[in-house]
């Protein structure tokens, strides 16, 4: 606590707060909980939670988590024993009610002499288990109560976060200087900004993403290669046709329109098949992507146009060639 003091005094900080789980990836914890009144029915799930968070004070504040219902901890709770839920913990747990009143304890042997603590307030649900998971249930301690009313019950490494106006780098050492300061001992084993700590969680869903994208790519140019050349090789054949009716006197444009409008045909079709087997994929698919959704418009209407251009571009280009030529000499060739 007297840390988070000097780095509250320090130039630029808005907020501090420390917390054992850092979102958005952590373990699951599956901890036992005791939740009162609750009675677990055949179709759902034991009183189990997938993340226990014990944080300081601030900690709604620093990491701008919106409350839902009830109020955050507050420095009047110290001596009490009050803790917050996630929004997936009251689904869960109180479908239907308001959790805020009800008591919780954590399982724990009978020489810690745990309480119940009492819910005060239910958060916006925050990524724990990686940005392309559901949100788990969550329940959030109190750092200065449980470490005076639960006996010998363990905190182990704790996260700090800092909100502040300046660049990460311009408080670096700053932060080095308070932690020496107190203990010299003490190491500071990452220090990053959110950013980092984000783009590190999703290290792996954006590497199966790229080279999703970069298969995709490929794919949609050999398709594109290969509808081109279907389709110029089927307009080159019916040269001695499109001679034929010009030599009886069709003129050049009902021509192409002919040519084009049996291309286009065989596009849509092939168009349509390939969408519905990418609308079958998406439950593949969505495992890969964030923020993203796979049947996104903007994606789908690139590839139909670059597909429809490719068609139109395959079947145009040969009929207009044909249609130049002297219908005599197509058919002399023939």
């Amino acid at each position: 606590m007297r840390l988070l003091d000097r780095l509250r005094a320090t130039a630029g900080v808005q907020s501090v707060a420390a917390m054992t789980g850092l979102p958005p990836l952590r373990r699951v914890d599956a901890n036992d909980t005791d939740v009162e009144g609750y009675t677990p029915p055949p179709e759902r799930p034991f009183a189990n939670v997938d993340y226990y968070n014990t944080v300081t004070t601030g900690y709604v504040e620093t990491m701008g988590i919106p409350v839902i219902e009830g109020r955050a901890f507050q420095p009047t709770d110290a001596l009490g024993t009050t803790v917050m839920i996630n929004q997936a913990m009251a689904r869960m747990f109180y479908t239907g009610q308001s959790p805020i009143g009800r008591r919780v304890r954590p399982s724990a042997p009978a020489s810690l002499k745990v309480p119940w603590f009492t819910i005060v307030g239910v958060l916006k649900d925050v990524k724990q288990g990686g940005v392309d998971k559901e949100a788990g249930t969550e329940l959030y301690f109190n750092f200065e109560q449980l470490t005076a009313v639960a006996t010998g019950y363990g905190i182990g490494t704790m996260n700090i976060v800092i909100r502040t106006t300046q660049p990460a780098d311009a408080l670096s050492g700053t932060i080095r200087s308070a932690v020496a300061g107190l203990d010299p001992s003490l190491p500071i084993v990452k220090l990053r900004s959110v950013e980092d700590v984000f783009a590190e969680a999703i290290g792996r869903p954006r590497l199966l993403a790229q080279l999703l994208a970069i298969f995709g790519g490929l794919a949609i140019l050999l398709a594109a290669i290969g509808s081109y050349g279907v389709l110029s090789d089927m307009v080159a054949e019916r040269r001695r046709e499109i001679g034929i009716r010009m030599a009886l006197g069709a003129d050049r444009q009902s021509v192409l329109g002919l040519v084009l409008a049996q291309g286009l045909g065989l596009t849509v079709a092939g168009v349509a098949g390939g969408l519905a087997i990418a609308f079958a994929m998406n439950r593949v698919l969505a495992s890969l992507l964030f923020g993203v959704r796979p049947s996104d418009p903007a994606t789908i209407a690139g590839v139909v146009i670059l597909m429809t251009g490719v068609a139109l571009t395959a079947c145009y280009l040969p009929a207009r060639s044909a249609t130049r030529v002297d219908p005599m000499i197509v058919l002399r060739e023939e």
